[in-house]
């Protein structure tokens, strides 16, 4: 007798639908018929089960404070940095609790129950990082956030910057995250990622720096990130975030680049909700895109992912934590509408952001934790063209949220229309 079973599953990569049978929180029988019977059952009917959606990339303590204290008019970068400077004496820990809890709801009624979060270590109170923690540890049963001791002011730039960040390490954040584009000069963007890097080895931690977000093509801290790495030996440890110099640097030297970062291991998040919106701000026309060079990297063999990044804070004024809308994003402004680009673009939304966080027994595997959501839609390429409702999502074994199917009844004559969007 199993606890449950997901009957005619779609999976990616399958030719048939499938079974799948889930026992003591965890798979642990996929297979195109169960000869079992089991406490509860769902017929997918079709319908495409995934993975749980990944976030490589995510600002959860600044997600929907939107207008504290007052609105980014210019769109840019540099104005919501400073509106978030304005914010942070008057933040208080209720109040950063209650927005990243209604933000984490919104992420398990979507299907995104793994999330690495960016948390700002400038603040000499850490309060965001001691809310976050907390938060961390009673949503753990219903979703995996990783904190990222971010230096949004810069490290070097910051007073005390150093002691701050390594005081949230302290209390139990887990990855190391930096911002060289934003130090004073060049120069000491390139302390600032030797410094980090070191700490990062020594420690034995992840890194995820936020890397080159700027339209400068010769913003090239990624450069120094990726010979770093390959000095440390820090492999599949280090992630470049952003990277949306790379949009506008010379081809000639990207060519360089491209191989040495696939050598060092180095992986990369790309976020095209927030870059379509910022980067770009300072041109007439042509406006450039201002996304990093995705396809190119992945042809390189450098695993990407991508990230949601904001969610109604002050860089970013929409969203709903929906992965599927920035994988929706990410084919349009990256041009990836190709037959066999649609399961890439998922990937990047699931397995590629788990491998990113280094995550473990991830995906819909015999043995792995039973995590998965059941989408309306058949296929990767349906599931994104549509945002696909979450029908179900899975959280060991359990289903924990319910989504309704989205269809519509025309009534033009005598008998009502069902639409379906599917078709």
């Amino acid at each position: 007798m199993l606890d449950h079973i997901i009957r005619r599953a779609s999976l990616i990569g399958a030719d048939q639908v499938h079974d799948i049978g889930i026992a003591d929180d965890r798979f642990v029988e996929i297979s195109p018929r169960i000869e079992a019977d089991a406490v509860e059952e769902t017929n997918a009917d079709g319908c495409l089960v995934v993975p749980p959606f990944v976030d490589a990339h995510f600002h959860l303590d600044a997600a929907l404070s939107l207008g504290q204290p007052t609105l980014n008019q210019s769109g840019t970068l540099l104005e919501g940095i400073q509106i978030w400077a304005a914010l942070k004496p008057s933040l208080n820990a209720a109040a950063i609790k209650e927005r990243a809890m209604a933000l984490l709801h919104w992420s398990i009624a979507q299907g995104t129950l793994i999330i690495r979060s960016h948390v700002d270590v400038t603040d000499p109170s850490l309060l965001a990082v001691e809310v976050l923690l907390e938060v961390k540890k009673e949503m753990s049963r219903w979703i995996d956030l990783q904190l990222v001791a971010f230096p949004q002011d810069g490290l070097l730039r910051c007073p005390d910057g150093r002691a701050l960040l390594t005081r949230a390490l302290d209390l139990g954040v887990e990855v190391i995250g930096g911002i060289p584009h934003y130090e004073r000069t060049m120069a000491q963007g390139g302390e600032s990622i030797t410094w980090l890097c070191e700490l990062a080895e020594k420690r034995g931690l992840l890194v995820d720096m936020h890397c080159d977000e700027s339209d400068d093509p010769l913003s090239r801290h990624i450069e120094h990130l990726t010979a770093e790495t390959s000095r440390l030996g820090l492999g599949g440890r280090v992630t470049a975030s952003h990277l949306t110099s790379m949009h506008s640097m010379d081809n000639y030297y990207v060519s360089k680049l491209l191989p040495l970062m696939a050598e060092s291991g180095i992986q990369a998040v790309c976020n095209p909700l927030i870059n379509i919106h910022i980067q770009g701000r300072h041109d007439t026309y042509p406006k450039r895109r201002g996304l990093t060079r995705v396809p190119e990297l992945l042809a390189a063999g450098i695993n990407v992912a991508f990230g949601h990044d904001c969610v109604m804070d002050p860089w970013y004024p929409m969203g709903t934590h929906d992965m599927l809308e920035v994988a929706h994003m990410g084919a349009h402004c990256l041009q990836m509408m190709g037959a066999a680009q649609a399961e890439e673009l998922l990937a990047m939304v699931t397995s590629r952001g788990a491998a990113v966080l280094n995550q473990q027994d991830y995906g819909i595997r015999k043995g792995n934790p039973a995590d998965c959501v059941i989408l309306q839609a058949s296929d990767a390429m349906q599931a994104i063209r549509l945002r696909a409702a979450r029908l179900q999502v899975f959280r060991r074994g359990r289903i924990i949220a319910h989504g309704r199917p989205r269809n519509s009844e025309l009534h033009l004559g005598a008998a009502p229309i069902e639409i379906d969007f599917r078709r």
